[in-house]
């Protein structure tokens, strides 16, 4: 039977340590939290890795902005995914778009084959994507085995209709994972309306870039 699990997403070394000290299943290691989160450096790694046994995915983004991305910035993510596996991480964060909106699907593909056999989950660049059913079927097709996204809205609360679509049209396939304005205080709202899944926070309630353990635990009851 599928359970509900937590993920959090972590900017710094401390909130990693919260995460797993209060009961997430998965950290998502990133930087930069005002630029929406970019690739952490590779010490960031080394220090979360050493010192955290619960799964730990780390995003893949070399810059804020748009998920368009130059030869020169594809190459760079795959130097970051070769080093990274070589870390011992559990898996990658990404996702790459065309200029008009689509998937595109040869940079993604290339990127999902180098991580294997690595789990791979496309980001919330799925929220900007011209199509909701047709960027399913193209993420699904990379080899994506989780969409973390809001359900093409600013948050999950207004995404909360489209997310409970993507579940019904993925069909087990891959896994929704609601990210985005996930907190304590909304999460049983999609519970109410989502199957088991994967949820993600940043679990952050100040103008920190850390976790606050009691909104993890306060996550972690409604699971």
């Amino acid at each position: 039977m599928k359970k509900n699990q937590l993920e959090i997403a972590c900017f710094n070394y401390e909130s990693a340590l919260i995460a797993q000290e209060n009961g997430a299943d998965r950290i998502e290691l990133c930087e930069n939290m005002e630029l929406g989160g970019t690739t952490p450096n590779s010490i960031l790694v080394v220090k979360v890795r050493e010192s955290v046994n619960i799964k730990m995915h780390v995003i893949i983004r070399p810059r804020g902005g748009d998920f368009v991305y130059s030869d020169e910035e594809l190459t760079e993510m795959k130097q970051d995914i070769k080093q990274y596996k070589k870390l011992g991480v559990d898996g990658f964060v990404f996702g790459i778009l065309k200029a008009n909106g689509k998937i595109n699907k040869r940079q993604n593909r290339e990127l999902v084959h180098l991580a294997h056999p690595l789990s791979c989950t496309f980001h919330r660049a799925f929220d900007v994507v011209e199509s909701l059913e047709k960027g399913l079927e193209d993420v699904i097709d990379c080899g994506f085995k989780t969409i973390l996204t809001s359900g093409k809205a600013r948050n999950v609360e207004e995404g909360i209709f489209d997310l409970e679509l993507l579940q019904k049209l993925a069909k087990d396939r891959i896994e929704i994972m609601p990210g985005g304005g996930l907190r304590s205080s909304n999460i049983k709202l999609l519970q109410d309306k989502l199957q088991p899944t994967f949820y993600h926070s940043s679990a952050i309630t100040d103008k920190s870039e850390t976790a606050n353990p009691e909104e993890i635990k306060e996550l972690r009851n409604f699971l």
